[in-house]
């Protein structure tokens, strides 16, 4: 295998088709495996006899693993060969998901939920790859491709998850997860060359510059804390719908993994938020989309006043009205941090999903115990307020 280099023929070239399909495919297998469990928690509540708050830990545990892998492992893909990096996350996932598939006890399945996520991480190594790969010509466009894979993943984990728990039973789910994430992992290993390392910092040192990009970049902490907040309410929703359609409506994880496919809107909010974000600035998109995460979680609120049907409805708007809201917020955050320093552009990406994936696991704590103390009302109410802190902080100058 050829060492990548900016003036090397791998890098020339670019990345074909086959490739940037190839990595997206990477991309969205090894994210999904962070939301599999969302639509499955009432099932898997019933299989280990855990009450709603502590089956809430499941997804909580996975997303704050994610967040400690961002922090703690993306930043190696400055300082080693993101190849070798992409194999060793991808065989420690399949053996994670495994690991989950079989496990005989609540505490183990935290366990391996936990490492889940640290080891999904992987999809923060292969858009970096993605880039380095593509041609100057051709990097915005194919890291589009690779994070359509990406949010395609998000999108699909749930509705998948749902359908095959339904038919097959939760561990089916992880057992069949791991295959996939195994054969992809094998094939993108293949595919790619050999990197060289953009860096020659210490591990500590590239550690210790992440907190010096947080100091030194107010836009990153405004970006990273509004975008954390939103994290939180969609965390909370996601994390609790499955257990409310069961008590409230009788329907079964399938059921709740469908209403997933409102994140369609997310997907198309890239080029959507793209365009507005050139016309009038990246600064206005956010405010938009947050303004539109608040709007869409408090529409929730009239959900008692309507019957059982209609109130189904209403989640389904608001799910298509939040994932529009988050996902158009992301990409002009995403476009403002990059703009900070294009020499750290790896770092202020981890410093910025960590804080999101920090609210994420925050979310899903906080759903759990509102669902159980407030009912749904409570979850409305929490991810509305959740969502209100992040359009302040963007509407602060």
């Amino acid at each position: 295998m050829s060492i990548v280099t900016a003036s090397s023929p791998a890098a020339a070239a670019g990345l074909s088709l086959k490739s940037q399909f190839l990595l997206a495919s990477g991309a969205g297998l090894s994210v999904a495996s962070i939301y599999y469990s969302q639509p499955m928690l009432s099932i898997m509540g019933s299989s280990f006899h855990t009450s709603v708050s502590e089956t809430g830990l499941v997804p909580t545990l996975t997303q704050l693993g994610y967040a400690l892998g961002i922090l703690f492992l993306t930043p190696l893909g400055d300082r080693y060969d993101r190849r070798q990096i992409i194999l060793l996350k991808g065989l420690l996932l399949t053996l994670t998901l495994l690991l989950c598939s079989v496990t005989g006890t609540y505490s183990m399945l935290l366990l391996s939920s936990l490492a889940i996520g640290l080891a999904a991480t992987v999809a923060q190594d292969i858009i970096p790859a993605a880039a380095a790969l593509a041609t100057e010509q051709q990097r915005g466009k194919t890291v589009g491709t690779v994070m359509t894979g990406l949010l395609a993943g998000i999108l699909l984990s749930r509705v998948v998850s749902g359908a095959v728990a339904d038919l097959f039973g939760w561990r089916s789910m992880y057992a069949a997860a791991a295959l996939g994430v195994l054969l992809i992992t094998l094939a993108i290993w293949q595919a790619l060359p050999r990197f060289t390392p953009g860096s020659r910092l210490s591990y500590l040192a590239l550690l210790r510059s992440l907190g010096q990009l947080w100091l030194q970049h107010g836009a990153l902490r405004r970006a990273a804390l509004a975008q954390g907040l939103l994290s939180v309410a969609f965390s909370a929703f996601w994390s609790t719908l499955a257990l409310m359609l069961a008590e409230r409506y009788q329907l079964g994880s399938a059921s709740a993994g469908a209403f997933g496919l409102a994140g369609a809107a997310g997907a198309m909010a890239a080029p959507i938020a793209g365009a507005i974000a050139d016309r009038h600035g990246a600064h206005q998109v956010t405010r938009i989309g947050s303004a539109l995460v608040m709007v869409s979680f408090a529409l929730m609120f009239v959900m008692p006043l309507l019957s059982p049907p209609a109130q189904l409805v209403v989640i389904v708007i608001s799910a298509i009205g939040f994932d529009l809201g988050l996902q158009a917020t992301l990409i002009a955050h995403q476009t403002l941090v990059y703009g900070l320093d294009p020499a750290a552009r790896s770092r202020l990406n981890a410093v910025m999903f960590t804080v999101i994936f920090i609210g994420m696991a925050s979310g899903s704590v906080l759903g759990s115990q509102a669902l159980a103390l407030a009912g749904w009302t409570g979850v409305v109410a929490l991810a509305t307020l959740a969502a209100a802190g992040g359009l302040i902080l963007r509407l602060r100058r």
